[in-house]
């Protein structure tokens, strides 16, 4: 290789930037260009130094520089984030908007300012909403760039330096140690006891131990043990690596791209209200236009049959449905805050009532993302977990155990506040180190065993850290007057040094079977098994000078096994219960994540997604099959549980999977790795304590880490996605008997039922006060017990277009018999009491309203006292109208004898009638839970 010092290397490296331009700008425009391709993990450290052209000294100033210009800076991808007029515009991308707008401008040339300034801050308010909401999901990849914003120690040019992380080149040897943030991708050239945290982007929940060796070129990213990632984080130990990847290269760039190109997949709301606006705009436009032609042939001036459809189209449009909406979205986002729920996004309100699937993330997600002591064989052959009592003689075995095993424990303790108490005890004290050396702690704190104490009564002698390639730790101690070694460690490394067991009434022969029994079952179970050992009595009377050079060269006594501790990431309390409860409400739970397949599997059976018998899928699995296009792919999502070992690749292509399989589907994250697919799912659902990027990425946020939010969530969304029913239901059904009553009378030879300006006044007054009153509307017991409705259902389905024809058919024909009644005393005063009728039949029919299933003298009133004052308000704006003469000349309009009030009232009472009818004949087909 040349000097870097030379000429012509000066030269070399020139003209291969050129060469290399072209390839460069595809990578930092997402490709994967040279050096990314190499699979860096394979080589050895020779190789590596060779292809990225470097020495142990590290680059110089000059060379560096000329790489930032090849490669560029160590700067995540971004995008120019849109201009405020151009995501406020975008909200006008609407059928529904586009109808509402032509509304507005018909009502003002019909001299009806109220309504077009109605209609026109309606739009407004809802595209002012829409557009906070997607400035903010815009800023969703923009904490990614957080991840790299430290610094880094590095070597230029045989000296040590310390560097903006941003200022990194492919060629650079970085120095990690514990606590530090890894700022590129690394493959490691030195390894001392290095730990790292890849949970970030792996899903792992253990910190992985590195080593610089050469690895197989197929390992998956989490299996590659010789590279640290950039955003990952060193938990502990020290290290060295050159640079190998920068910016967009880097495995955390990739999730970048991938992140910045998914396209995010609609809320299902929104996608039911796309649906409706487009089916409802073309049914009142094709209706108001017949009734149009057919007034023009019966003789009407086509300026008047002009007006009259118009005012007719803008009636019949719900222009109230975008404020009623959004009022009953936000009511619900305040509901979902009381039970920890945030919703960031407010179409996403009803989501996880909708969604049919939710894919999971195990780490922080299901599991509590901290490694615990679930069981312990002890060596009397007794298993100990935290609900299984021990006779007298092993519980003092384990307590043996326990108290070994944090004699032996390289993990640093900080104390707290100190209190009586056992919890108190495990409140008052902190923990850092090795996550396993902290689990030990924590389950000393549970025996009572506090730090200080045990600092008071023991004396280290001597000890022998844990390394890699040792894979034990040794700690000689003198505890309570008797001197002895405890060892900690792998048991295939520990259980050859073994001679013996510590039983209960104390020692006796190693039973290789029976150890080898209790290591596959806690295996087996997804533990992560320690050994726990002690020295044989001779070595109480040793020295430490005679015993530290015996430890420093390896030089164990025979042990006595005390036992097999397994570790979990252990599942959160209420997790399983929430699984159970998501499944009653026919919402089917995945675990999708990065950890171990045997881990996720256990922990998935334990928690009720995985069923005894089935099998994971792992990442491999999934890359073997080749594209996610072909049927295999699909068919191998649809029938999984558990998907484990798989990148944030492959969890976008399962949730692509799953929605092309016909899910609405929820996506549960908390970490860097899960943000694409957070994005890509119909709803993103993050935990409060995960990454930022998660976070901002998702649509909805667990303020507690508690899954079992999330019910309370699909509930809530039920709830809300029940009151927008309820609003559209009523809008639809006084639309629809409005053009059924101009219909029959258009048909039959009567007048014009209502004028333009009455028919826009009716709208006004009774749907613009009652539908948002209906918004506020409480939730119905049984709602979560519900199936979710299938993702190709409308808003539409059989019980809406049932109960919509029943309702509109039955206000439009009573309306229609009062026109005729009454039209023997003038066509100004059948107005009046139609248009009275009217108000009426519409304050009566939102009681109707409250629910599809339950009768209305069923609900109480207290449910939703704005809706009384709604009505009461409607009622009182027409009564009004009825004895304010400026008012009455306008709409023509005039207050009517005590005798047509009463006729009026028992015509408009008919409704109630025919629904409560409606719905008891419903019952024994469907049979809802009481309340609902």
């Amino acid at each position: 290789m040349a000097s870097p010092h030379s000429d012509g290397w000066w030269k070399k490296r020139k003209a291969k930037a050129r060469q290399a331009s072209a390839a460069h700008s595809r990578a930092r425009a997402g490709g994967h260009a040279d050096p990314a391709e190499i699979f860096w993990h394979a080589l050895a450290e020779d190789e590596v130094r060779e292809k990225i052209e470097t020495s142990q000294a590290g680059l110089t100033e000059a060379e560096a520089a000329l790489r930032l210009r090849e490669f560029g800076r160590n700067l995540l991808p971004g995008k120019p984030p849109p201009t405020a007029p151009a995501i406020f515009l975008h909200q006008f991308l609407s059928p529904l908007i586009y109808i509402l707008l032509a509304a507005a401008v018909v009502s003002a040339s019909l001299g009806d300012a109220r309504d077009a300034g109605f209609i026109l801050a309606v739009v407004l308010l809802n595209a002012g909403l829409g557009a906070f909401q997607e400035w903010k999901a815009e800023r969703s990849a923009a904490s990614l760039q957080q991840l790299l914003r430290v610094t880094a120690r590095v070597r230029r040019g045989g000296a040590m330096a310390e560097v903006n992380a941003e200022d990194l080149a492919p060629g650079d040897l970085v120095y990690l140690e514990s606590g530090a943030r890894v700022p590129a991708d690394l493959r490691l050239t030195a390894a001392n006891r290095l730990t790292v945290d890849e949970a970030l982007l792996t899903g792992e929940s253990l910190p992985v131990e590195k080593r610089p060796v050469p690895l197989a070129a197929d390992l998956p990213l989490a299996d590659r043990r010789n590279m640290a990632y950039a955003g990952s984080i060193v938990a502990a130990g020290r290290g060295a690596g050159w640079v190998v990847a920068t910016g967009a290269r880097t495995e955390v760039g990739k999730i970048v791209r991938d992140v910045g190109a998914a396209t995010s997949a609609k809320p299902p709301l929104v996608l039911r209200m796309e649906r409706f606006a487009r089916q409802i705009s073309w049914l009142v436009l094709a209706a108001s236009g017949v009734l149009g032609v057919v007034a023009f042939a019966q003789g009407m001036p086509l300026l008047e049959v002009f007006f009259l459809a118009v005012a007719l189209a803008v009636s019949a449009i719900p222009e109230g449905l975008p404020v009623a909406m959004t009022v009953a979205l936000s009511i619900a986002t305040r509901r979902m805050a009381r039970r920890q729920v945030i919703v960031r996004k407010l179409t996403a309100v009803e989501g996880l009532g909708s969604c049919t699937c939710i894919a999971s993330d195990k780490t922080g997600t299901l599991t509590r993302n901290q490694q615990t002591v679930t069981a312990i064989w002890l060596a009397d052959g007794q298993l100990w977990t935290s609900s299984a009592p021990l006779a007298p003689a092993s519980e003092r075995l384990l307590r043996r155990l326990v108290r070994a095993s944090v004699l032996c424990n390289e993990a640093s303790a900080h104390a707290g506040l100190a209190d009586a108490g056992d919890q108190a005890l495990a409140a008052s004290w902190r923990f850092t180190g090795d996550a396993v050396d902290v689990a030990f702690w924590q389950l000393g704190l549970a025996f009572g065993l506090a730090p200080d104490a045990v600092a008071r009564e023991t004396t280290t002698l001597a000890e022998l850290p844990y390394e890699s390639d040792r894979a034990f730790a040794a700690r000689y101690v003198r505890d309570g007057g008797r001197s002895y070694v405890v060892v900690k460690g792998a048991p295939e490394v520990v259980l050859p040094r073994c001679q013996s067991m510590r039983g209960a009434a104390g020692p006796e022969p190693l039973h290789s079977a029976a150890v080898d029994a209790a290591l596959a079952v806690l295996t087996g179970d997804g533990h992560r098994v320690i050994a726990i050992a002690e020295a044989a009595a001779e070595w109480e009377a040793a020295t430490p000078e005679a015993v530290a050079p015996a430890l420093a060269a390896d030089d164990l006594p025979p042990l006595q096994l005390l036992g097999l501790a397994g570790l979990l990431d252990p599942p959160r309390p209420e997790v399983k219960a929430a699984v159970a409860k998501c499944r009653q409400a026919g919402v089917e739970v995945l675990m999708v994540t990065g950890d171990h397949p045997r881990t996720a599997l256990a922990i998935a059976r334990e928690l009720g997604i995985a069923r005894a018998g089935e099998s994971s899928v792992t990442g491999p699995q999934l890359a073997a099959i080749g594209s996610p296009e072909v049927p295999q792919f699909l068919d191998t999502v649809r029938q999984a549980r558990v998907f484990a070992r798989v990148s944030p690749a492959q969890k976008l292509d399962i949730v692509d999977a799953l929605g092309r399989l016909g899910h609405f589907v929820a996506v549960t994250g908390d970490g860097a790795n899960d943000a694409p697919a957070l994005r890509r799912a119909h709803i993103g659902v993050a935990m409060g304590s995960g990454a930022d990027v998660a976070k901002d990425t998702a649509a909805i946020i667990i303020a507690d880490d508690n899954f079992a939010s999330i019910e309370a969530g699909i509930e809530e969304g039920r709830f809300a996605y029940d009151n927008v029913r309820k609003v559209i239901y009523l809008l639809v059904a006084t639309g629809a008997a409005e053009v059924l009553l101009f219909a029959l009378a258009l048909l039959t030879g009567l007048p014009v039922p209502l004028t333009p300006v009455q028919l826009l006044w009716l709208n006004l007054v009774t749907n613009g006060i009652q539908d948002v009153a209906l918004a506020f509307e409480g939730g119905e017991a049984g709602a979560i017990h519900r199936p979710p409705r299938p993702p190709s259902e409308g808003i539409f389905n059989r019980l809406m277009i049932q109960e919509t024809v029943v309702a509109g058919a039955t206000i439009g024909l009573v309306a229609y018999f009062s026109l005729y009644f009454f039209a023997g005393l003038g066509i100004m005063q059948a107005r009046n009491h139609l248009l009275l009728l009217m108000v009426l039949l519409e304050n009566f029919h939102v009681f109707n309203c409250r629910s599809e299933y339950v009768s209305a003298f069923r609900i109480p009133l207290r449910r939703n006292w704005f809706l009384v004052a709604g009505v009461a308000a409607a009622q009182g704006v027409q009564l009004f109208a009825m004895h304010f003469p400026p008012v009455e000349r306008l709409l023509q309009v005039a207050p009517i004898s005590l005798g047509h009030w009463a006729l009026t009232l028992l015509a408009a009472t008919s409704i109630l009638a025919v629904m409560e009818v409606f719905k008891w004949r419903r019952q024994p087909r469907r049979a809802p839970a009481p309340g609902g």
